[in-house]
């Protein structure tokens, strides 16, 4: 089985207000999306193992507040759409990033369930436009 790790940034900005994020990307050391994630303020658990991170986000739906897929190391977005369709009961809970090189127009969806889609490598500015999309409900929800 493989083991999550996790991080989390305590001098985070507000915009992630503790969301719990599950990042299923490979190659994690000298990744800087983990620490971007942090940055924004999010509680970033990672796995490298794209099955073990749905099977996480699955049987706990209402521990994660998003979860992030950096599709290239399985098979880009094509990839990353089945495993989003796999989310697909716990999508309206848990918001989905993806992340890919092959994205050619990024995605902010109306449609709570559909995933956002940023093109790869991403900048900060637009992890946090995605960031804050994916997590607009409860965003407005804080602000009431």
């Amino acid at each position: 089985m493989q083991v999550i790790r996790s991080l989390e940034q305590h001098s985070a900005s507000p915009v992630g207000l503790g969301i719990r994020v599950m990042l299923v990307s490979q190659g994690q050391d000298g990744n800087p999306l983990p620490h971007r994630l942090a940055g924004l303020g999010g509680k970033v658990e990672m796995t490298d193992d794209l099955f073990v991170g749905l099977e996480a986000v699955i049987e706990d739906p209402a521990g994660y507040g998003l979860c992030v897929i950096d599709c290239d190391a399985f098979g880009g977005l094509a990839a990353g759409r089945r495993a989003h369709a796999l989310l697909i009961d716990v999508a309206r809970r848990v918001p989905v990033i993806l992340l890919s090189k092959d994205c050619t127009a990024q995605e902010f969806p109306e449609e709570r369930g559909e995933a956002v889609v940023l093109r790869a490598p991403t900048s900060g500015i637009s992890l946090r436009v995605g960031f804050e999309h994916a997590l607009r409900d409860r965003l407005a929800m804080r602000l009431m």
